[in-house]
């Protein structure tokens, strides 16, 4: 049978690999359609793809992930597409992956690929939600790699690879835009859980993911991803709160969480550049934005 298939790419500013994912997609050949969603780009991301004749691009602003995930989705819906694939522009899928993962539509709605990170696996799946134990983590069964080598039913993926049908997004609707990134992907899986859908993990459908930060010391590390830390603790407060069973897992879960960057932070700033006085309060922010599902970008 044949589908009609698109293939979302979301980007900013990161035009050689968004060059290398395109490159990859086109190499696929049950691909019906690509959309790039170009998120306010201004490395001459806007201009290469106003040049390119078989890709459909949306340029918007930066809404994050979450908020480009919703409009690609959306606009892949009502053009008729009956599978929609989604990733960010720092994953390739090799020249069989979208084959691969055609084979195993049998019984499940949403497809995850491997992902390999110079040679090994990456991955961030799991098996179940929790949302009753306050003390255990909301992502239960994460995969193991010795795990991994047979295609297994998950409830959660990133937003790097999965494949789903058009089923999904009827039933669902689109990604909470809101969440701006982090947990975007969480969430979705999350729904489309409670709703009844079945996702699988297929391994032998590879996407090699780009490395970042490979040479750079802990606190170089921290100090370039600091400001995703807002969203992260705010938008994984969010979801324990909104989902969560007990007043334990809505309040205690997230603020043990927002502790775990808070104590290392607050003791490791004598020492290190990585954390100033002001995060401190980022922090407490994000917690508090979390449980009064305060959501958006952050001004």
């Amino acid at each position: 049978m044949n589908y009609n298939i698109t293939a979302i790419v979301v980007t900013y500013n990161r035009l050689e690999l968004l060059k290398k994912s395109i490159a990859q997609l086109q190499r696929q050949p049950d691909l019906t359609h690509i959309l790039v969603i170009n998120n306010g780009s201004t490395d001459g991301t806007r201009e290469w793809l106003d040049s390119q004749p078989d890709i459909t691009v949306v340029h918007q602003e930066n809404v994050g992930g979450s908020g480009g995930f919703h409009t690609g989705i959306k606009r892949a819906y009502d053009d008729g597409a009956d599978w929609i694939w989604c990733m960010d522009d720092d994953v390739f899928a090799r020249e069989d992956c979208l084959s691969e993962l055609l084979k195993n539509l049998q019984g499940a709605d949403l497809l995850m690929p491997r992902r390999m990170m110079e040679g090994r696996i990456f991955t961030h799946e799991f098996r179940r939600f929790n949302f009753s134990n306050p003390l255990t983590s909301m992502k239960q069964g994460k995969l193991a790699k010795e795990e991994v080598n047979d295609t297994t039913d998950i409830a959660g993926a990133d937003f790097e690879g999965p494949f789903f049908s058009r089923r999904v997004v009827e039933k669902i609707g689109l990604p909470n835009k809101d969440l701006f990134i982090f947990c975007d992907d969480t969430d979705y899986c999350l729904r489309a859980h409670l709703a009844g859908f079945t996702m699988r993990y297929v391994p032998t459908a590879i996407l090699d993911k780009h490395r970042f930060f490979a040479n750079d010391t802990w606190t170089e590390r921290n100090q370039k991803k600091k400001w995703k830390r807002y969203y992260q603790v705010r938008n994984t407060t969010y979801l324990n709160h909104h989902y969560g069973q007990n007043w334990a897992v809505r309040h205690l879960r997230p603020l043990i969480g927002m502790m775990g960057y808070y104590v290392p932070a607050l003791f490791t700033m004598p020492f290190s550049r990585a954390w100033q006085w002001r995060d401190l309060h980022m922090l407490r922010q994000a917690y508090a934005d979390g449980l009064h599902e305060r959501l958006g970008k952050r001004e």
